[in-house]
């Protein structure tokens, strides 16, 4: 087992982070750890790498407890924290080759580790520059070419894509993807459908406790409003209203005004609820003109707002 995380519990003075988390990753495993802000992400990734200890429980990062002992944990992490702290008057390469000789790489090995992180990340055309002059795209590759260098087993992204554009982002998620084959990766991100693209598995955190812990297909099936119908009508609103969140399998509804007499409906619906045959004969029967009529299956959007705004 990768990780192994048990009842840990982190307070600041009174106020509780995180609460009695469990969860275990295994070798191999790409898993997205979500949440809100303020939810306990950061603090969570920052006890199993060792930098907050925690007020109880354990965790241990391949079989190594990270608090008792935590210099061989830490051999086994590669950590990029969400503001990549980095000397900018330092060569690319310069500052890779100081990092792997803090991280405990043989002197003989510094080279070909700072090589194979840069080709990775690429790095090797902008290797001799000062990292002050770097985009902040490139300043990100090079924060995981850090957390690479010294070939971890296990890495812990906080926010990877942080600033990013879009072009860099594609970049970046390609570049965990081919990682995957030889690293377990915990990612931290707000850019959800990078992780339903990147991610087997999906651990959604709120308010310190774990709400969630499945694959992103799992989840948007088992999701208690599992889709959306979307609708566009010609009618008395408070009518309409009414007449649609009064049909079976609807949870709730949204509006807002389409223009030109339509208004726009959102209504969320049970697992397995199709209401289209129902919103249709009700148009009919009431005589609304209606112009569209849609399902949307759940997303990991929806998945993460359900789960995260249900108190």
């Amino acid at each position: 087992m990768m990780i192994n995380v048990q009842n840990l519990t982190k307070r600041f003075s009174g106020r509780t982070a995180v609460d009695g988390i469990s969860f275990q990753v295994q070798p191999g495993e790409i898993v997205g750890f979500l949440g809100p802000n303020g939810a306990g992400k950061s603090t969570t990734m920052r006890m199993l790498t060792g930098y907050l200890p925690p007020t109880s429980g354990s965790a241990s990062i391949s079989g190594h407890d990270v608090f008792n002992d935590s210099l061989k944990a830490r051999r086994e992490i590669g950590f990029m924290p969400e503001n990549v702290p980095l000397y900018e008057d330092m060569r690319v390469a310069e500052y890779l080759s100081f990092r792997a000789a803090l991280k405990g790489v043989k002197i003989r090995e510094v080279r070909s580790h700072v090589e194979r992180a840069m080709e990775y990340c690429g790095l090797t055309e902008v290797k001799k520059k000062m990292i002050g002059t770097l985009s902040k795209g490139f300043r990100q590759r090079v924060g995981l070419a850090d957390a690479l260098v010294h070939k971890p087993r296990l890495l812990i992204l906080d926010e990877p894509t942080n600033g990013l554009d879009p072009n860099q982002i594609r970049q970046v998620r390609s570049l965990i993807t081919q990682l995957a084959g030889e690293h377990t990766i915990l990612l931290s991100t707000h850019i959800l459908s990078e992780v339903q693209m990147s991610c087997r598995r999906v651990i959604i955190i709120n308010k310190g406790t774990i709400r969630a812990d499945d694959t992103p297909d799992a989840l948007a099936n088992n999701l208690q409003s599992s889709g959306t119908v979307s609708v566009e009508l010609k009618a008395a609103p408070a009518e309409a209203e009414e007449k649609l969140t009064a049909l079976e399998h609807v949870r709730r509804l949204s509006s807002s005004d389409a223009g030109g007499g339509w208004h726009r409906y959102e209504l969320r619906v049970e697992p397995g609820g199709d209401v289209r045959v129902d919103i249709s004969e009700l148009a009919r029967a009431r005589q609304w003109s209606l112009r569209e009529l849609t399902q949307h299956n759940a997303t990991l959007e929806d998945v993460f707002v359900e789960l995260t705004q249900r108190d």
